[in-house]
């Protein structure tokens, strides 16, 4: 199903996680002042799971290739159901704000905020495909093979 597309789609994480990145350490420092330092709590996780998703790109490219016994297949999937965790508290957690604040799609910061709203979700949903991918891999095979899926080993 996605066996050929899985290191685009890892390519498109990392590019979308640079995005979110940047918009969001935009509103963080919209947010910070030179008499007050207070940015939302929601913002700054979703910038957490930005960097948290770069870490686990890396992981999950290098891994299977570069460093077999790193890439057991638990391994494989714990990671990448706690990234689509993240994000999906993350972007949730952001629209709600945005939500609350009556912030839509103004300019500046109100920009900013909704456009990492809409990277986080598409970020959430990439996740969950590729997660998936890995939780099958995990059904198909045999309680003794620890390996990655074939798919994230060809990188």
């Amino acid at each position: 199903m996605l066996d050929g597309l899985i290191l685009p789609i890892r390519a498109v994480q990392a590019v979308f996680s640079i995005i979110v990145l940047g918009l969001t350490a935009y509103v963080v420092d919209a947010y910070t002042g030179p008499y007050y330092s207070w940015s939302p709590s929601s913002v700054n996780f979703l910038l957490f799971c930005s960097i948290w998703t770069l870490l686990a790109v890396a992981y999950l490219v290098l891994a299977p290739s570069r460093f077999p016994a790193a890439a057991h297949k638990f391994a494989i999937v714990g990671v990448e159901a706690v990234t689509m965790i993240f994000w999906f508290a993350g972007w949730v957690a952001v629209a709600t704000l945005w939500g609350d604040i009556g912030c839509g799609s103004r300019g500046g910061v109100c920009g900013a905020g909704t456009a990492a709203i809409v990277f986080g979700a598409l970020i959430w949903l990439l996740f969950v495909a590729t997660t998936t991918v890995a939780a099958l891999h995990v059904r198909r095979t045999s309680r003794n093979d620890n390996s990655a899926p074939p798919q994230m080993q060809g990188v």
